[in-house]
């Protein structure tokens, strides 16, 4: 039996605690139910694992029993950090001091690391990302960067293994943890598992990475008075020839000085912000309208839409036809 030990603490996200066990449970069994209406044995067990045993209750107000506390927990093949329901503002540092003691006598006793979303800080704040390749949610892509420089953080990549022995598994944000599962099933119970729990549970493969899905402007208001009265501006000229220079009429400083100024002030060039809302519109015109991609390179600022569609392929990764097939169609689902 593969056992398999997912961390619960009061700031676990339930739909991936819940999610990651159930998904567990069926490798192995549930194929002969659907197909022979004669169950098989689970491949893998799964248990939750805190600070306490017994109910708890986590993110959202759900309560879950926790089975095992970090001191009788059996020793797992695997150790799974659901998503932290966590503030982009409040740093990890010495938050989870027994979670991360635990995470690293895992690791030197040899399981693989898997999390899922922002549960990847955990791993950072234990010190185990130094100088390795890592994901977490797009949004929080930034904030691990910043926290623990060590890291070779991939905001564009849905999953990245690394590590000595490809121990550590980090999948990106949202439902990610569902291929985060199928992988964890494949290389520990095998692939025709994996492929039969997938078949089960429908579920389809993020094969395009977790960069479509990302909001591009994510820069938040300067606090600097010059700054947040150009970003004001902006918000309603980006479609403007030349906004970067109006921008540094506006604030009354030499563009030299400008530049540094709105760099140093929201995290951005002042061009790579005008195009990031540039591409946030047109993703909105190519989700709701069937404005052709021209008309729409038009509309958001660029008399070239041979440019504009280099430049979305670039930062989105995908072209603005496959983003409009992609979303557009789930957009119309929605509304219907």
């Amino acid at each position: 039996m593969i056992h398999a030990a997912l961390l619960t603490i009061p700031e676990s996200s339930a739909s991936t605690v819940f999610g990651m066990f159930d998904l567990f449970k069926s490798a192995g069994r549930d194929w002969g139910m659907v197909t022979s209406g004669v169950p098989g044995t689970s491949l893998i067990e799964p248990c939750t694992v805190g600070r306490g045993n017994g109910p708890l209750q986590i993110a959202n107000g759900v309560q879950v029993s926790v089975q095992h506390r970090y001191a009788d927990c059996p020793r797992p093949d695997v150790v799974c950090v659901p998503e932290l329901f966590v503030s982009l503002d409040q740093p990890l540092r010495g938050r989870y001091a027994e979670e991360v003691a635990w995470l690293r006598r895992c690791h030197d006793d040899g399981a693989i690391l898997a999390t899922s979303c922002s549960g990847a800080l955990l791993l950072a704040e234990a010190g185990l990302l130094d100088g390795e390749d890592a994901t977490t949610h797009w949004a929080f892509c930034e904030v691990m960067q910043r926290d623990y420089p060590a890291v070779r953080v991939h905001p564009r990549r849905a999953m990245v293994t690394s590590g000595e022995g490809q121990r550590l598994v980090m999948a990106g944000g949202g439902s990610s943890w569902l291929d985060l599962s199928l992988y964890l099933i494949a290389r520990l119970a095998g692939v025709e598992a994996a492929m039969q729990t997938a078949k089960v549970n429908l579920i389809d493969w993020h094969d395009v990475g977790q960069q479509p899905f990302a909001c591009l402007a994510r820069s938040r208001q300067s606090e600097d008075a010059v700054i947040a009265r150009c970003q004001e501006w902006l918000a309603g000229n980006y479609r403007q020839s030349a906004p970067v220079a109006a921008m540094a009429a506006l604030s009354g400083l030499p563009e030299r000085s400008f530049k540094r100024r709105f760099q140093q002030a929201t995290g951005m060039a002042p061009l790579a912000y005008v195009h990031t809302l540039r591409l946030e519109e047109a993703k909105q015109l190519l989700e709701a309208t069937t404005l052709a991609v021209e008309a729409i390179a038009n509309e958001v600022g660029y008399e070239d839409a041979g440019f504009f569609s280099r430049l979305f392929r670039r930062e989105v990764g995908l072209t603005p036809a496959q983003y409009r097939k992609r979303f557009g169609s789930l957009r119309r689902a929605l509304q219907a």
